[in-house]
This record gives C-alpha cells, sequence and structure tokens, in this order.
C-alpha cells in the first residue's frame, strides 16, 4: 500500500463463534479480528487450514453475521469469490451468471450487454449452457471470476480461486487484477500461495486459530508464519 492511500474502505472489528452443525463440521470461533482495508490495495490473508480464513471472508461480505463487533463498508459492491459458495449447482453456467450478476446490482440491460464478453472470458464454450454441477472446480472457478470481471466491484475477496485452473487462465486472471488495481479498485487475497501474496501484497494479515495473531508488511508476516 503507498504512503498516499489511506481512506479505510471497510473497517473490520469484530468476534464470531459458530454452532457445530454435525459431527464432521467443527465449531468456527474468531476472536478479536480487527483490521482495515484500504483503496486501491491488495490485502493478503493467511493461515493454516481451519484458521478461520473462509468464514471471514464471509463475514466481511456480509454472507455471515458477526455475535460481537461491526464490520463498517464504506463501499457499494463487495464480492465474495469463492469456489464453496455462490452459485447454483442445478443451474447452468449462464443462469448462475446471470442471477450473480442480478444479486451484485447490475441492471437487466447491462447483464445482456455483458453476457457475451463474460463467456468468452471464462473460456467455458458450449459448457456455459450446462449444469453447474457438471463443471470442474477449475471451470467454477473461471465462471466466477468471469462474472466479478463484469461486475467490478469496489472490493472483490478472492478466497483460494487462483489454486486451481490451468495456468494460462490463472496468469490472464492476474492481468485483470493488475489493470483493476490501477483504476484504485481493492483485493482481498486469501492464499497459501507465498510467493503470489509477496508478489501483489504489500500488506497482509496472519489469522492463527480464529485470531488476528499479526498484521504488516507482507514479507515480514509471511516470514513469522513460516517460522510458527
Amino acid at each position: 500500500m503507498s504512503s498516499d492511500i489511506a481512506l479505510s474502505l471497510i473497517d473490520v472489528d469484530f468476534s464470531y463463534h459458530s454452532l457445530r452443525r454435525a459431527k464432521n463440521d467443527p465449531a468456527q470461533i474468531l476472536g478479536g479480528i480487527s483490521f482495515d482495508i484500504y483503496k486501491g490495495e491488495v490485502l493478503g490473508i493467511i493461515g493454516k487450514n481451519g484458521a478461520g480464513k473462509s468464514t471471514l471472508m464471509k463475514i466481511i461480505a456480509g454472507i455471515v453475521k458477526p455475535d460481537n463487533g461491526t464490520v463498517i463498508s464504506h463501499v457499494r459492491r463487495v464480492q465474495l469469490l469463492s469456489l464453496q459458495i455462490g452459485f447454483m449447482q442445478e443451474l447452468t453456467g449462464r443462469e448462475n451468471a446471470v442471477l450473480s450478476s442480478l444479486l451484485l446490482g447490475m441492471s437487466r440491460r447491462d447483464i445482456e450487454e455483458k453476457i457475451p464478453e463474460l463467456i468468452s472470458f471464462s473460456e467455458l464454450g458450449e459448457y456455459i449452457d450446462r449444469p453447474l454441477n457438471t463443471y470442474s472446480a477449475g471451470m467454477r472457478a473461471r465462471l466466477g471470476f468471469a462474472v466479478s470481471c463484469q461486475a467490478d466491484p469496489d472490493v472483490l475477496l478472492i478466497d483460494e480461486a487462483f489454486s486451481v485452473g490451468d495456468a494460462a487462465f490463472r496468469k490472464k486472471s492476474k492481468a485483470v487484477i493488475e489493470k483493476r488495481m490501477n483504476t484504485q479498485r481493492s483485493f482481498v487475497l486469501v492464499s497459501h500461495n507465498e510467493a503470489m501474496l509477496q508478489e501483489y501484497c504489500k500488506r497482509c494479515v496472519w489469522i492463527d486459530n480464529g485470531i488476528v495473531k499479526m498484521v504488516g508488511a507482507t514479507e515480514a508476516v509471511i516470514n513469522a508464519y513460516s517460522a510458527s
């Protein structure tokens, strides 16, 4: 984050305790979560599996409500791109794209105009009219990112969506992020790919067992995380 960026788009300060819903679905506890997301930055989130990263993203996106505290958003559109949520399995890729775009506040007219570009970017071809339950993880990631590109949210939360798919699409997706960074859009990247976080993020948040362990310069945070 450059020194001239001081505008906080989202203020995160909350705690959360989920209930255990099934034998293999452990309760998720987040406490003492506090940091800001600034205009024009790419913020990294790192932590081991089960640390609470995906739950954190759902709360920032407004999908899950915290028990205490607040997540204050000063922007109109915040979108979560995750392989786990956001689409309906029985609908086709095209139907999911239209529905998701509507939920993100796009008009039907804009959606009709942008659907051809969305399909082209996703590289799904004839699969765009097949049910989502026939898609691979990489295909779902391509569809989700294509929708995000057309909706153009102020803050895009990306939860491990770059860990799947082929190298060519990951390269194209990174190019889109780099272009949007120049328009002062903000991103939050949840990833175990330390090289990617170091390349794109000047700040990083380390989540450990449901708490913020460290917030700071990406290299310092990653070094501390690796040493642990």
